[in-house]
Formats: structure tokens, sequence, C-alpha cells
């Protein structure tokens, strides 16, 4: 819960590095998100989602399960697209989003690599 938070946050590859691999592959079957491939460079867009495309945005958990060096966690993204980027120019819309993050674990309890599942059209709308 603690990278989750940390991600979720904008804390960018700085606030993870400590939860995960040095080579932790991202992936997600969504447009915006098609040309990024490691989890560190994940948490740097997050990082300005949060301070300049979506600033004020927030997460709220609502479940986290796992076992055998694969975890989820469940959440709704709360946000609204203030500043340019994500793709587009400053729309002023809201929009709560569900996603999951999928993560799976070495045997160190290190994350060395995250699915995202999250319909980025619905959010980018």
């Amino acid at each position: 819960k603690a990278f989750f938070d940390a991600i979720e946050t904008g804390k960018g590859a700085e606030g993870i590095k400590q939860y995960i691999t040095a080579d932790a592959v991202f992936d997600s079957q969504t447009e915006i998100l098609k040309d990024i491939k490691t989890l560190s460079a994940y948490a740097e867009w997050m990082k300005v989602c949060c301070a300049e495309i979506m600033p004020g945005c927030r997460y709220e958990p609502v479940s986290f399960s796992g076992s055998d060096g694969i975890y989820m966690g469940y959440a709704k993204f709360h946000g609204t697209h203030k500043g340019p980027g994500g793709p587009s120019p400053a729309t002023n819309k809201s929009c709560v989003a569900d996603y999951v993050y999928i993560m799976y674990t070495n045997k160190e309890g290190k994350i060395n690599r995250m699915t995202k599942v999250w319909n980025d059209h619905f959010s980018s709308k």
C-alpha cells in the first residue's frame, strides 16, 4: 500500500525506487500510456499528472489483495483536467475513473512488473 500511495500521489521514480527492481516493467493496454515501458517512467508520468495536468487529484483505495508474488490494488481516481497534456489542452472536465494495478514481485518482494487496467478513453473525454 505504501508503493500505491507513492505512485498515486506523484512522488515520481525517486519515491517508488525502494519498492521496485531497477528494471521493473510497466504495461497497459491504453492509448495514453502506450509508449511507457518502465515502472519508473510511469511514476514520472504520474508525477506530471498530479502536479500539472490534474493538480489536486486524488485516489480512493477500494481493495487490495494478493499472494504468491501477485498483488492487485483497485482504486478510483478523482481528478479535473486543469493543465495541458493527457493528451489534450485543459478541458476543465472532472472524472472518477476505476483502475486496477496488477503487481508482480520477485523473491525479495520488490515489484518487477506492473500492469495497469484502465479505460483511458472514458477518463479522457
